[in-house]
C-alpha cells in the first residue's frame, strides 16, 4: 500500500528526469512513427531479466506473445499482460524489465502480447487480439479461476474492456484484473486532465485527444469497449487499480473505482503520492515501484490462488 510519508529521493529524481527528458522532450503533435522509433530505440536499453527467468517467444491464440516463467511460477497460475502506449506505441519487449517482476511477485506464468496498434489497426483490433489471447490461454488448459489480466495505461483500460466483453459474451472471466494508471475514458472528461496538466511529470494533456481519435476510428468515445468507464461493471472480477496522485489520468482510475463500488464489485483503489504515470516501469531504481509490484503480486495470489493449492484444500 502507498505510505503516508513523502516520496523517496529516488522518486523525486525520477520525476525530474521524466519531466525533462520525456514530457518536455516530446513536443505535442509529434508523429506516431517518430514516437515508435524512439520506443524501439529504448528497447535496447531495457535491462534483461536475471538468470533463472525463462522467456519464450510463442504466439498465444494467434497473437505474438512473450511467455515468461520464473522459478516461483506455479503451474496453475497465469497472467495475461497488456502493455500501454496509447494504443499506438509500445511492445512486450519494452516491458521485459518488469514483466518478470510481475511473474515473480504473483508466482505466476505471464504472457505479454503484442496486440495490433492504431492508427493502422483502430478499435476493435486491440480488444479482438486481447480476447483471442485470453481464449488461447484457456485453450492451452489454463483455468480462468487461477488467471489474472494485468495492464498499464491503455493496456489497463484494455484489461477492463476485455473483462466487460467477456462478461457480456457469457464467457469465462479471469479471477482478477489489475489496471495500472489505466486510461478508462477516451472522451477525456476527467477533471484531473486539467487540474494535473502541470503537475504530471510525464504525460502531456494535449496528446490525449489525438491518441484517442486514432484508436477510436469512428467509434463513440463512450462505447464501453473503448472507454470502460462508461460500461456497467456489474459482475466484473475483483480489481486492483493503482494510480499516481499527480497524473492527468488519476480520475480515470478514481471514477472507475467509484462505478465499480456502486455496482457491488470488489475493487481496491490505491493512489500513490507523487508517483509518475506507470511508475512501476522504474522498478530497477524506484522503491515505490517495487512495493507497488509486491502489492500486485499479493492481490493476484489472493484472488487467483493456484489450482493445485485449491485442490489440496478441497481434499481436506
Amino acid at each position: 500500500m502507498p505510505e503516508a510519508r513523502g516520496a523517496s529521493l529516488q522518486a523525486e529524481l525520477v520525476r525530474l528526469g521524466t519531466r525533462f527528458f520525456i514530457k518536455h522532450g516530446t513536443r505535442p503533435g509529434i508523429g506516431i512513427e517518430v514516437r515508435r522509433r524512439r520506443m524501439k530505440a529504448y528497447e535496447r536499453w531495457v535491462p534483461r531479466p536475471p538468470a533463472g527467468i525463462v522467456t519464450v517467444e510463442r504466439p498465444l491464440g494467434g497473437i505474438p506473445a512473450s511467455r515468461i516463467r520464473a522459478p516461483q511460477s506455479m503451474a496453475g497460475r497465469h497472467i495475461l499482460f497488456l502493455h500501454g502506449g496509447a494504443y499506438a506505441t509500445g511492445s512486450a519487449a519494452l516491458y521485459r524489465h518488469i514483466t518478470w517482476r510481475f511473474a515473480v511477485a504473483a508466482e505466476a506464468h505471464l504472457a505479454a502480447i503484442d496486440y495490433r496498434l492504431a492508427p493502422e489497426h483502430p478499435f476493435p483490433a486491440a480488444l479482438d487480439d486481447a480476447a483471442a489471447a485470453w481464449r488461447g490461454l484457456l485453450d492451452e488448459g489454463a483455468d480462468p479461476r487461477h488467471c489474472a489480466v494485468l495492464g498499464d495505461s491503455a493496456g489497463g483500460g484494455l484489461a477492463l474492456a476485455l473483462a466487460l466483453r467477456l462478461r457480456d459474451e457469457g464467457g469465462p472471466l479471469p479471477a482478477a484484473v489489475v489496471a495500472l494508471s489505466p486510461w478508462t475514458d477516451l472522451a477525456i472528461t476527467g477533471e484531473s486532465c486539467r487540474l494535473n496538466a502541470v503537475a504530471d511529470p510525464l504525460l502531456n494533456e494535449p496528446d490525449l485527444l489525438p491518441f484517442a481519435a486514432q484508436y477510436r476510428g469512428g467509434a463513440d468515445p463512450r462505447n464501453p469497449y473503448v472507454s470502460p468507464l462508461y460500461g456497467d461493471p456489474r459482475g466484473l472480477p475483483p480489481t486492483l487499480l493503482q494510480v499516481g496522485s499527480d497524473e492527468i489520468l488519476r480520475d480515470d482510475a478514481v471514477r472507475m473505482a467509484e462505478r465499480m463500488r456502486e455496482a457491488g464489485c470488489e475493487v481496491a483503489l490505491e493512489i500513490w503520492p507523487r508517483m509518475p504515470h506507470v511508475w512501476h516501469g522504474f522498478a530497477p531504481v524506484l522503491p515505490e515501484a517495487r512495493r507497488a509490484i509486491a502489492r500486485i503480486g499479493e492481490f493476484v495470489r489472493h484472488w487467483a490462488a493456484d489450482g493445485s493449492a485449491l485442490a489440496a484444500a478441497g481434499d481436506k
